[in-house]
């Protein structure tokens, strides 16, 4: 059995040949960034979510991350974002029935609205809040953007962060208490910063360790990448309401290339997170850091189980203290989880 690490959709029979006995089984961990979906033939629900939560890690509670899906299909295009707050508050009623297991799955979450609006975005995230049931915690802007054609763009324009209207919006979702996760590209580390310093009580969370881009241009220039990145991300780290997520590395790094019996191990993808996780976690402090699994992209790579053994390995040295903010603290302090504050 091959690989699929450049297919779309997970293997899920491939990475069942490679079971590990798991680290620190009673750690504590708040997984901070998930989706759910049914998407190019491969669906990501509870039923499936719940099964990587049973892979042996102490999981109490995760939080669901926007990611475009079961949009409502017609009425106004600013509203249609409220069928994926309605679809996540259903999913986070069937895990609070304890009929999947016992972890509180998507306890809370993080929408998308359309910041564009300028101030007029209000009333729109009051209308997610009540939909959520109390659950909306904040709003994703997805502005990775770069003007070579080699990279996909998840931004629709360069400079969103830094745009007037996007910054009166986001002046709203600070004032409502509301938390902004920010998804773009290590080029771009630096309007993180800039907007941190713009709003200083926001908490901003960085998704995906800032996103080094790895291919197009940037490839075979890995320690170019690095210095770069390094050096934006120590800035971006010297905002006190900056926190940073850490995963997802496998998207801008697929370093297991070509077809291999079985998965990566955790030893293997804890040696080539490492230099990333460990960078951001002593710029920030593990106060201000927090593992993600960002499942199913990730699964493409390896299975939820060798994921956390991973990120275990990369903190084996770490205090009590600090692995209780890595693996949840940090977590439930960002996305206001009161139950495990």
């Amino acid at each position: 059995m091959a690989a699929n690490t450049g297919q779309s959709s997970p293997d899920d029979a491939w990475l069942a040949t490679l079971d590990e006995e798991v680290l620190e089984p009673e750690l504590p961990i708040i997984d901070p960034h998930h989706h759910l979906w049914v998407r190019n033939g491969y669906t990501y629900l509870m039923p499936e979510l719940a099964s990587d939560l049973a892979s042996g890690h102490n999981v109490v509670a995760t939080v669901y991350a926007e990611c475009h899906s079961m949009y409502r299909p017609d009425g106004p295009e600013a509203q249609r974002s409220l069928g994926e707050t309605e679809f996540v508050r259903g999913q986070a009623a069937m895990s609070a029935s304890g009929g999947f297991g016992a972890t509180r799955a998507c306890d809370v979450m993080f929408g998308n609205v359309d910041l564009t609006q300028g101030a007029a975005v209000e009333s729109l995230l009051e209308q997610h809040l009540e939909a959520s049931g109390g659950g909306f915690r904040g709003v994703r802007l997805s502005s990775g953007w770069h003007a070579d054609p080699q990279i996909s763009n998840v931004g629709d324009r360069s400079g969103l962060l830094v745009d007037s209207a996007v910054n009166e919006a986001i002046s709203v979702v600070d004032r409502m208490g509301l938390s902004l996760d920010c998804w773009l590209y290590h080029t771009q580390l630096d309007e993180v910063a800039q907007l941190a310093d713009t709003h200083p009580e926001l908490t901003i969370i960085l998704n995906h360790v800032g996103s080094p881009i790895l291919g197009g241009p940037y490839r075979g220039k890995n320690d170019e990448v690095f210095a770069e990145w390094h050096a934006a991300i120590l800035r971006v780290s010297e905002r006190q309401n900056v926190y940073v997520k850490l995963g997802a590395m496998p998207i801008r790094m697929p370093s297991y290339g070509g077809d291999r019996t079985l998965p990566p191990s955790s030893e293997e993808v804890a040696t080539a997170w490492r230099p990333w996780m460990e960078t951001c976690i002593e710029a920030f402090g593990p106060a201000r850091s927090m593992y993600e699994s960002n499942f199913p992209v990730q699964k493409r790579w390896c299975s939820y189980q060798v994921c956390w053994n991973a990120f275990k390995r990369i903190s084996a040295s770490a205090s009590a203290s600090e692995k209780g903010d890595l693996f949840a603290g940090a977590a439930a302090r960002a996305y206001r989880i009161e139950r495990f504050q």
